[in-house]
């Protein structure tokens, strides 16, 4: 039921988005609308509060929203609310800047090394990735993760391409243990 609401409204953000042409001030209000809803648990603890009736939660999203981001956004909130459907709300607005994303050819992708890469590197990482991929640009996101002893793994959407020393040696591991020499056998 949650990803059809997270498709149902947030398809129509994308088509008024792309409709009125106001794609870019409405990706960025929504990054901003996500990030208050993910970083507010106290707005979440009231949202979700069974004793405040529907109409309530509705004028508490206006007195934070309205004439700070467009109405339209405010107006998919209070109807987001007014169908009892606020624990969508964060999906409905990361399927609609993920949409607009791809609408704009902008890909995302998380890298992780065994150590932080300086500018340069990552300058010549995210020139890799434009290179063989169909985007126009990246979202980068970068993490350090000390386990894979060297090389990297990117995640871009569902594919991932590992080329850790980590997996290097667990792929080699497990073609070892495949090889079982019986008692007294020499390997060829």
């Amino acid at each position: 039921m949650a990803k059809l609401v997270s498709k149902t409204y947030g398809d129509a953000l994308v088509e008024l988005a792309v409709e009125s042409g106001q794609v870019d001030e409405m990706l960025e209000e929504a990054r901003g609308i996500l990030s208050i809803l993910q970083e507010n648990n106290e707005l979440s603890k009231l949202m979700n509060h069974p004793k405040i009736v529907k109409e309530e939660k509705i004028q508490i999203l206006e007195n934070i929203f309205k004439g700070q981001v467009r109405d339209e956004l405010t107006g998919i909130m209070c109807m987001l609310v007014s169908k009892g459907h606020y624990k969508d709300m964060e999906s409905v607005f990361i399927y609609f800047i993920d949409r607009i994303k791809e609408y704009k050819n902008i890909g995302t992708a998380y890298v992780k090394t065994p150590m932080e890469l300086n500018a340069v590197q990552k300058e010549k990482v995210e020139e890799k990735l434009l290179k063989t991929t169909h985007y126009e640009a990246f979202e980068m996101h970068y993490e350090v993760d000390e386990s894979l002893i060297g090389g990297m793994v990117i995640r871009i959407g569902d594919r991932v391409v590992d080329s850790s020393v980590k997996q290097k040696l667990s792929q080699l591991t497990r073609e070892l243990s495949k090889i079982q020499l019986k008692v007294g056998e020499c390997a060829p």
